[in-house]
């Protein structure tokens, strides 16, 4: 690719779209990566809108001379959406579905739709987008078209390629077609026509005839392919473009819209788990799997279980195996009624047994039995990504290879000794039905000598794949990994040929040059050697643990997990999925922050106002420190990243005010009800906005004079339980937070109450904050000196193993997380936990003994609470008195003090709309509980419900009246 200005494009695009451009350094470097190990910088990201932005973007950068390169969620493993060119990413603006016709089977979708979004709402008329990736969650149906995508039920239902009916696309020139299935008639009338569609329509069938010599060589090359242009395809007939450019990498055509066919949805499913001593047991169990008609056969071997086994997030999957598997084998059959499937699994049961595969079997077949086997089956990607250390990453370049099945056990045997041969470790599992294995061995790109590793290993599976008939790419393409291999896998005539179409299709060389034809040799434009080493950096937190924080933050092997939407459920990332733009995601800060921290003066570039705006949405949910495989704490990376900020800038007014939350609200109920009166007034408010950009629609919590701490020092004494002694439990810590304490007196007034009737002696600490405030600010150093205090008064009776509860989730997470990585001291944090975890003690042994309650509860944990405490206490403290509904909501978007703030109100409101507040909504005659002080305000202003702290309805339950 020639060097070309960007400022004349970049204006000219900027001038003529109605969809967004960006061409600056921190967009440029989130786009210069995807899932892959390679990077190259775009010139610059156009986001368009419609089509006419696309083929407008294509016309001008044809003229500039500059390349195109299309992009979904840039989750490609092998680099197809990387590269100098202008990127048009199409997830932001262009994700909608256009038609859905359940009578027909079909569905029209933009580029950027999501797998998981079609599903939905093809699953309402008992029908799916049948080619399931691992990814569908953030999976765009434009990608999956890009590559061919398929997943563990291909052998059923095929690959995308056999799903789509037809697509309207642009060409090289800028021109918009569409194409499809054309008979011999048709065909003929487009070829008469002298532009590039027509020369297109003319000279591919002669292309197709020149390799049919060399495409006969391949008639037994396996049908599981994603690689090359599908020229076989066409040979075969009939003359259909719209499926020969499925899988073309957005070399050929640009795609704008796709219609796909939908497939009825299995009435009834059956999982069959078989519990193996041996991958190669394992393996030799699919024959029998295919026999009995599985519609998908998934293995995982010992490597990855291990890896399970010892994850913290992973570990209550085992509960539902037997024994000690070595390796396991997902067989998924389907009927029409439960009873049809399991008499199909049972077959395969009966099968193994009778040929001696595997020592058990496990069925499962309701949703809460077959969700934790799914997810042990789907967690090797992550499992993986995560296993290596600070240089030493799981490595995608012989990812997705595959065999036909007869030949499989002995193909992984040799592929296993290849690895050994080059002393590489690596999990192996895959789709066994297809033949496909996914392996990533652990390589440190850094060093040379490893990447001509690499180079000899990625050959030497290719040669021993083709050996059986197999494919070197059968499920991600060919991109920068794998293209370079693609004269080798089909031979120089149908490689010439392919060459041919490359140049008929775009004579220029803009589209997404360098995948699948003419490509660079697969070890150039490597990331890991690119990045300069960090720069010394002090900090507040403590990184030591990956290297320092650019460390943490390139713990991001950008996945993409954080780009999924609303519908598909969790928590991250809230703001992307309320914006679907890269910046916004956890993926995008972390890039940004590599960026930033690349810089030979990391600590000037902290203080940057563009990295200061890629942060800046981030609600420090600390969902990725849970939900993302990486575990990337991004809450933590912003607060750092803050706190070098106000160390450059200052520190802003409004933050110090919300800095400054526990002297406020002990001034606020001091001076109640006055400072109620006195700061709701429309023209208060309104000045509060003008000075503090603190929003004027945002109501404001009430201060309660008779707080928790006056209540406190004039309470009578709590009646235990029948049989229970004042105090026998023990001694009991009860944080009395700045939020609670001031505003909502009486949760905290229930628990001390709950604690002391079960028996426990409590202690309230009201005199120091947990520094939550000041730490979600970036008030790092007031942040260590508050939390060095109340670590110091309560390390003693940590230490003699006094329990430390609070009923705020973001505070009792605080002194759990934060703190220990702040002050390098962990005294206090195993002592830490909620008050519920104590309560549902004393539930679980009788010592409480409570009444029913609301027929019904909506729980809504808070977003701290699920990623470091867990939501488990919470929900079965509940149980005990209703039926409970815990909500997979997300974030409620309020977010401490970030639904406050004038530019964040709308985002705020719109991530609470999202999935909270309808829920709420939907179920009128629900009780509604949260533990979270900014998720009950939040509630209440977007639903004008009251959501009660569970405590408080236990304490009702319990002594029948309120406080």
């Amino acid at each position: 690719m020639r060097n070309v200005a960007t400022a004349g494009i970049a204006t000219e695009l900027s001038r003529s779209l109605d969809g967004n451009v960006r061409f600056d350094d921190y967009t440029r470097h989130l786009y210069s990566t995807d899932a892959s190990m390679y990077r190259v910088r775009p010139l610059g990201v156009v986001f368009p809108r419609h089509a006419e932005d696309v083929a407008t973007t294509v016309r001008l950068c044809r003229q500039a001379g500059v390349a195109v390169l299309p992009r979904g969620a840039g989750t490609s493993h092998c680099g197809q959406t990387v590269g100098e060119a202008v990127v048009l990413d199409f997830s932001k603006h262009m994700n909608r579905i256009v038609e859905l016709d359940p009578e027909r089977g079909l569905a029209r979708v933009q580029p950027g739709v999501v797998q998981d979004e079609l599903n939905l709402a093809a699953g309402a008329h008992g029908l799916f987008f049948a080619p399931d990736t691992s990814t569908s969650n953030r999976a765009t149906l434009g990608g999956m078209i890009g590559n061919n995508s398929c997943g563990s039920r291909s052998a059923r239902y095929g690959m995308t390629i056999d799903h789509v009916e037809g697509l309207d696309v642009v060409l090289s020139d800028g021109t918009p077609v569409s194409l499809g299935e054309l008979s011999a008639a048709e065909l003929a009338a487009k070829s008469t026509s002298d532009t590039l569609e027509g020369r297109i329509h003319r000279r591919l069938p002669e292309i197709v005839d020149s390799a049919r010599p060399g495409l006969a060589e391949q008639t037994q090359q396996f049908w599981r392919r994603a690689g090359g242009y599908r020229l076989d395809r066409l040979a075969e007939g009939p003359f259909d473009l719209a499926k020969f450019v499925v899988g073309a990498e957005g070399t050929l055509v640009t795609v704008t819209e796709a219609l796909v066919r939908l497939t009825p949805k299995p009435k009834a499913t059956v999982m069959v788990v078989g519990h193996f001593d041996s991958t190669a047991a394992c393996i030799a169990g699919t024959d029998a799997a295919m026999r009995t008609g599985a519609a998908g056969i998934e293995m995982v071997d010992n490597f990855i279980l291990d890896l399970a086994r010892r994850s913290p997030e992973h570990q209550h999957l085992f509960r539902a195996l037997e024994a000690d598997p070595r390796a396991l084998m997902f067989a998924e059959f389907y009927g029409d009624t439960v009873e049809e499937a399991r008499a199909a699994a049972e077959g395969l049961v009966a099968a193994w047994q009778a040929e001696g595969h595997g020592y058990a079997t496990r069925l499962a077949a309701t949703d809460a039995e077959l969700a934790p086997l799914r997810a042990l089956r789907k967690s090797g990607l992550g499992l993986l990504m995560a296993a290596g250390d600070s240089t030493e990453r799981s490595v995608a370049f012989v990812e997705d290879t595959a065999v036909p099945p007869e030949h499989l056990a002995e193909y992984t045997t040799k592929f296993a000794e290849i690895l050994d041969g080059h002393g590489l470790r690596a999990g192996f599992y895959g789709h066994a039905s297809a033949g496909c294995l996914h392996v990533r061995p652990f390589m440190d790109l850094t060093r040379p000598d490893q990447v001509a590793t690499m180079r000899e290993v990625a050959e030497q599976v290719c040669d021993l794949a083709l050996s059986y008939g197999g494919v070197n790419s059968s499920e991600h393409g060919d991109g920068y990994a794998r293209s370079e291999f693609n004269r080798k896998i089909f031979g120089d005539t149908v490689y010439e040929a392919m060459r041919e179409v490359k140049a008929l299709f775009d004579p220029d060389g803009i589209m997404n040059p360098g995948k699948i034809v003419d490509a660079p040799p697969m070890t150039e434009n490597l990331r890991e050697p690119t990045i300069p080493v960090a720069a010394p950096l002090d900090t507040h937190f403590d990184f030591t643990r990956y290297g320092g924080m650019r460390g943490e933050a390139e713990r991001c092997q950008r996945i993409g997990a954080c780009r999924k939407p609303d519908t598909s459920g969790g928590v991250m990332c809230p703001s992307f999925m309320a914006t679907r733009d890269e910046e916004h995601s956890t993926r995008g800060r972390a890039n940004a922050l590599v960026l930033a921290l690349s810089e030979p003066d990391p600590k000037a570039a902290l203080g940057g106002d563009r990295l200061n705006e890629v942060l800046d949405l981030c609600l420090e949910c600390k969902a990725c420190q849970h939900e993302c495989p990486m575990s990337v704490d991004m809450a933590t990376l912003k607060s750092e990243a803050l706190a070098h900020h106000h160390a450059q800038h200052g520190t802003d007014l409004r933050t110090r005010i919300f800095g400054a939350t526990r002297r406020l609200y002990r001034l606020g109920a001091m001076a109640a009800p006055l400072t109620n009166a006195l700061a709701r007034p429309k023209p208060v408010r309104a000045l509060m906005q003008k000075i503090a950009g603190i929003d004027s629609r945002r109501p404001l919590p009430g201060f309660r004079r008779d707080d928790l701490l006056r209540w406190n020092r004039s309470r009578p004494a709590t009646p235990t339980a029948p049989g229970v002694a004042p105090g026998e439990r023990g001694d009991v810590v009860f944080l009395a937070d700045s939020f609670t304490s001031h505003t909502e007196p009486a949760i905290g007034q229930a628990a001390i109450r709950l604690l002391e009737h079960a028996g426990w002696r409590v202690r309230v600490e009201s005199q120091v904050c947990c520094a939550r405030p000041q730490i979600s600010k970036g008030l790092l150093p007031q942040a260590k000196k508050v939390a060095g205090k109340l670590v110091a008064k309560l390390a003693p009776e940590a230490e003699r193993g006094v329990r430390i509860v609070g009923c705020e989730p973001s505070c009792v997470s605080t002194l759990c997380d934060e703190h220990p990585k702040l002050l390098g001291d962990a005294r206090v944090a195993g002592s830490a936990s909620l008050v519920e975890d104590l309560l549902l003690e004393a539930l679980d042994d009788g010592a409480l003994a409570p009444s029913r309650g609301p027929e019904k509860v909506l729980f809504h944990g808070h977003c701290h609470q699920k990623a470091v405490l867990g939501t488990t206490s919470s929900s079965r403290l509940l149980g005990y008195l209703s039926e409970v509904d815990v909500l997979d909501a997300g974030c409620c978007g309020m977010a401490g003090s970030f639904g406050f703030e004038t530019e964040h109100y709308e985002l705020s409101m719109r991530i609470g709309g999202q999935r909270l507040f309808p829920a709420i909504e939907g179920a009128a005659d629900a009780a509604v509980a949260a533990t979270g002080v900014s998720c009950r305000q939040q509630v209440a202003h977007g639903t004008g419900r009251q959501a009660k702290h569970p405590v408080e309805l236990l304490h009702d339950a319990v002594f029948g009246c309120p406080r």
